[in-house]
């Protein structure tokens, strides 16, 4: 069991805060890579901590699990938290996430291949044309992004 699921055990359905990642994977064309969720939404990829790891750790190893795909040097955007973003499963389980948003230009090594355990598709989007069913989160994160480019 990971963590999130040891303390499920220990304090059932109440709600947490739980830290995670998020990431921009912006390609040579300027588009973002966007990984389609098995619930059908879009989002980038991302997912939170484990025990012991860096935000940037995290970030790296959810891409490589979700896409297939490393990447470099990563960028902070901002940190995403708040009642707005509260979560409430199907299973009862509730959370309010607190993410770690980061962009980057890098793709090192890997290539694009769907982990068909975390997600349904990935594909580069451009920034303007972003496909329906999208999580909240990834325009407050582009928004973010493109107005800290115009400084």
């Amino acid at each position: 069991m990971g963590y999130i699921e040891d303390l499920r055990e220990v304090i059932g359905n109440r709600p947490l805060n739980l830290v995670g990642t998020a990431v921009g994977v912006i390609n040579e064309n300027g588009e973002i890579l966007l990984h389609r969720r098995l619930n059908g939404d879009w989002g980038v990829p991302g997912g939170f901590l484990e025990l012991g790891e860096s935000a940037e750790e995290a970030g790296r190893r959810e891409v490589l699990e979700e896409t297939g795909l490393r990447i470099g040097k990563l960028d902070l955007v901002g940190v995403f938290s708040g009642k707005e973003h509260h979560v409430k499963l199907p299973n009862g389980d509730e959370f309010y996430p607190i993410t770690i948003a980061y962009v980057t230009r890098e793709i090192v090594g890997g290539h694009l291949e769907v982990n068909r355990s975390e997600g349904l598709d990935a594909q580069f989007f451009g920034l303007y044309t972003l496909p329906e069913n999208i999580n909240p989160l990834i325009p407050n994160l582009l928004h973010t992004y493109l107005q800290s480019r115009k400084v």
